[in-house]
């Protein structure tokens, strides 16, 4: 293992005494985790949506504002995303951080940005998997009359570009208690984390508790992570930071005296890392 790209000397070390010191093992993925297996991040050009005779942004798509305004067009746009999930695959670093919640158990925290379901796919414990952002899988009422997550049903198709909704899918993504449109159980970007959906206190409160925090494939652009890392951070836990860009994470990593930064891939990394965590936390105290 010391002669790898991946883990050497100093960065075994930095994983050997801070899962020594008892305290949470946090792993924070984002979207690059997923980008591994095929899913773009939605973003850029793939998640231009047309609704009436105008073409909108991601960021005005996933609003709760277009969907007052479209719920049929934003619903669309959710669905054809999901063909793209549903064809998708959990990859290596997926599986290996499934591994290590079944390995460490209540000494893990899994907070993911990614909304596709792999981790779950892979194995990772409902319990212990905070979706900061939702998943595509679950819906629950626009209005709501009521808080019940409901999974999206089987039923209901992946969609082509500008493929209509049928009058039977319609009826399907109604709330079955008071027959408003349901939507996507995702946080839209005119939307603030909260508990009840999101996890905001959970997390926070396992940051508080880490001694080390997994960032993976994720530059921290939004809000919840952030905070999550400078918790971890101003706490004295460690930070390794896994991507192969350079990120405001890798940045943080490299500056704060419990850090490292690691430039490889997901899929390549995540493997190794979690075995020497998982070695450092059976060793003996």
């Amino acid at each position: 293992m010391w002669g790898s790209e991946v883990i050497d000397r100093e960065i075994a070390g930095l994983v050997d005494r801070s899962v020594a010191e008892d305290g949470l093992v946090v792993v924070l993925t984002g979207a690059g985790v997923s980008a591994e297996s095929g899913i773009p991040t939605f973003r850029g050009p793939e998640g231009y949506w047309t609704v009436g005779s105008a073409v909108h942004t991601p960021q005005e798509i996933a609003t709760a504002a277009m969907f007052a305004r479209a719920p049929e067009a934003v619903w669309g746009w959710y669905l054809f995303r999901l063909g793209v999930v549903r064809e998708a695959e959990p990859n290596a670093a997926h599986r290996a951080i499934a591994e290590l919640d079944a390995t460490l158990s209540d000494r893990f925290v899994l907070i993911t940005q990614n909304v596709d379901g792999l981790h779950q796919r892979a194995g990772s414990t409902p319990g212990r998997t905070y979706e900061i952002h939702g998943s595509l899988g679950r819906m629950r009422c626009s209005e709501p009359c009521q808080r019940e997550l409901l999974p999206l049903p089987d039923e209901i198709p992946a969609k082509d570009r500008d493929e209509a909704l049928t009058d039977h899918e319609r009826q399907l993504l109604t709330c079955p208690r008071c027959g408003a449109w349901t939507r996507p159980h995702v946080l839209w970007f005119d939307e603030a984390y909260d508990e009840a959906w999101f996890r905001l206190d959970s997390s926070l409160d396992a940051a508080g508790r880490a001694s080390l925090v997994v960032t993976v494939g994720t530059s921290g652009a939004t809000n919840l992570p952030n905070l999550v890392v400078q918790q971890v951070v101003r706490s004295g836990g460690a930070l390794l930071d896994v991507n192969p860009e350079d990120n405001p994470f890798g940045d943080l990593a490299r500056r704060v005296e419990r850090g490292a930064a690691i430039r490889a891939p997901a899929s390549q990394a995540v493997p190794e890392l979690a075995d020497r965590i998982a070695v450092a936390a059976s060793a003996p105290r």
